[in-house]
């Protein structure tokens, strides 16, 4: 797919061409409705035809005097063509309008799909309101294209093939008037469409700064108001939105250019065939009744005309929508170049990983090598700023070394289809989503044919029993207004969703931060119990989490300054030593302390600035 250079740090934007495949794509896929729609609409138009020549072939009767036999049986087909127009006209937009509607729900799906098949790093560049306003902005407008608009124009262009034809029957001369409307008609069009694409997609491209800087604002608003940034917010919010306007301004004034420059070029048409018409009646070239018929006609072809022209606006709209909508496929393209190897094991290996993120102009990871043989856990920990949860994220595929390379079982994770790496390996960080939905349905996300004996064995292995307490069990709605969860039980949610999704290697980055000291260290228990056997890293901000794992790496300044079980490090006396005999008081021979440790210490250390 061909794209056109997206804003920076926004998703791709698909070109014309490629909007187009898309169209005839999508289109394809209910050719045969489309097929039935065209035709009830094309048998409507030519029903609309007959009426006005119907009308002049009364007219030139009475004229001459007919009787009224004939008038009444031109009249008889004069309603029947009325009516034939309101009949297939109801059926074909009843049609049309299913038709639209399965295109875009069809569409939707598809958005949705691509959108989550979308790689973190992408996401997480282009920012949440790129994505936002494609999803909430744009498949809505390019719905409308569908739904609405393509019915209109097919029926539009079918009119005005079907009346200019009934005109060009009825006196070639008076049908070749219609010419008249050609040259301004194609003088304003090409103006608009010259401009117009690029217009809508510089508004909508603001629209989704304008969402970025919103959600950032929102989101930082406490480190805002703590460093007293509101000022700099301020203005970052009033450039967006400024830069908005501006947008808005350039299409608003395209609009009011094109629309009064058409509205002077409907007429034509009409009194060019008066004014021809009338010279030709008064040489007898033609009958009263066949300029009447014309001049009915060419009001009923600009009708229609004057419609697509409407539509013109619209469509530009959508296809501006769908360019953002069909860009994201660009962006999720990477799953052609997936590799064909899987994972032996669940190995992880970093070799010489070195790392920069896209925004940032130094290294955060600094040549960093470490192997974690399958089956074993191990500890992250170091200060805040380190490289751990850079360091997890590469492990997980959510990122790409700059140099280097992460593999699981031998085979590079990023380079692994999406589905593959779900599956190998899971990711929990301390955020953690529940969906306005059930409880089963929040955890089927991990495993859709899970049994609700698993989904049961999965929270009870967590230390969820409040879930047992639920009026409906399995089946009761959480999330917005049904049920707010606090921060812990999302958590644990999250944690039953890892258990149920059984992967080979589980990265748990803070993952119960969120938790009391004691429900912390219960939930981990459990946790390293039902994970037996897998490979887990655990970034550790907790230092009996580190205590309880197989090794422990400690992270200072993006390097692996020390590496070894609980034991060796202590001997070693370094910085890990450090950090433990802090944690208990300097008391050294309570190292190998488990259960009876105060749990206010951790809250102490975490009060007094805890590194971890």
């Amino acid at each position: 797919m061909s794209t056109t250079a997206p804003a920076a740090g926004q998703l791709p934007v698909a070109d014309t061409p490629a909007v187009r495949r898309a169209f005839l794509r999508l289109l394809l896929t209910e050719k045969r409705r489309a097929a039935v729609a065209v035709g009830l609409h094309l048998v409507a138009a030519v029903a609309a035809a007959v009426a006005p020549l119907l009308l002049g072939e009364m007219l030139d009767r009475l004229t001459a005097g007919s009787g009224t036999g004939a008038i009444d049986r031109l009249a008889l087909g004069l309603v029947a063509s009325i009516a034939a127009v309101i009949g297939f006209t109801w059926a074909g937009t009843f049609v049309s309008h299913r038709l639209g509607e399965r295109l875009s729900a069809r569409m939707r799906v598809e958005f949705v799909d691509r959108a989550l098949r979308l790689p973190m790093p992408v996401v997480e560049q282009a920012g949440s309101g790129d994505l936002m306003t494609r999803s909430s902005a744009d498949v809505p407008e390019a719905g409308v294209l569908f739904r609405d608009g393509l019915p209109q124009i097919t029926v539009s262009i079918l009119k005005v093939i079907v009346f200019l034809g009934a005109m060009l029957w009825a006196s070639p001369l008076l049908g070749l008037c219609m010419l008249v409307v050609v040259p301004p008609l194609f003088i304003g069009t090409r103006w608009y469409l010259k401009r117009a694409r690029t217009g809508y997609l510089n508004e909508r491209q603001a629209e989704s700064a304008i969402g970025d800087t919103i959600g950032a604002s929102a989101d930082g608003a406490r480190t805002t108001e703590t460093y007293r940034l509101r000022d700099r917010r301020d203005a970052a919010g009033d450039a967006t939105v400024a830069r908005h306007w501006a947008a808005a301004r350039y299409t608003l004034f395209l609009r009011s250019v094109f629309f009064p420059f058409l509205d002077g070029a409907y007429a034509l048409p009409t009194a060019t065939v008066l004014l021809v018409g009338g010279a030709l009646y008064f040489d007898g070239a033609v009958t009263i009744g066949t300029v009447a018929s014309c001049a009915v006609l060419t009001r009923q072809i600009m009708f229609p005309i004057d419609h697509i022209l409407m539509w013109v606006e619209k469509v530009q709209r959508g296809f501006a929508a769908m360019s953002r909508i069909e860009g994201v496929a660009e962006a999720e393209d990477t799953e052609a170049n997936a590799t064909a190897e899987r994972p032996v094991d669940g190995t992880v290996d970093l070799i010489d990983v070195r790392y920069a993120y896209p925004s940032g102009t130094r290294d955060v990871l600094h040549g960093v090598t470490l192997s974690v043989p399958a089956g074993q856990r191990l500890a992250v920990v170091g200060p805040s700023g380190a490289g751990k949860s850079t360091l997890a994220r590469l492990i997980s595929g959510s990122d790409t070394p700059r140099e280097g390379r992460a593999a699981i079982g031998g085979v590079d994770v990023a380079a692994l289809p999406l589905d593959e790496r779900r599956r190998r390996v899971t990711l929990v960080t301390q955020e953690h989503h529940v969906f306005t939905a059930s409880l089963r349905d929040n955890l089927i996300l991990a495993r859709a044919d899970a049994s609700d004996a698993e989904l049961n064995d999965a929270l009870a292995a967590v230390g969820a029993d409040w879930a047992f307490d639920l009026p409906d069990g399995l089946d009761t709605a959480l999330g917005g207004k049904a049920r707010e969860l606090d921060a812990a039980s999302a958590q644990q949610i999250a944690l039953a969703r890892i258990i149920l999704a059984d992967p080979d290697v589980v990265i748990l980055d803070e993952a119960t931060a969120m938790l009391d000291p004691r429900a912390a260290r219960d939930t981990e228990r459990a946790l390293a119990a039902v994970l037996e056997g897998r490979t887990v890293i655990a970034i550790a901000h907790r230092l009996h989490t580190a205590h309880d794992a197989d090794r422990i790496a400690v992270v200072e300044d993006g390097r692996v300054a020390e590496l070894g079980s609980h034991d060796e490090l202590i001997a070693l006396d370094g910085h890990y030593a450090a950090l433990w005999r802090a944690w208990h008081g300097g008391a050294e021979n309570r190292a190998d302390a488990d259960d009876g440790e105060p749990e206010h210490r951790e809250e102490d250390l975490a009060s007094a600035g805890n590194p971890l």
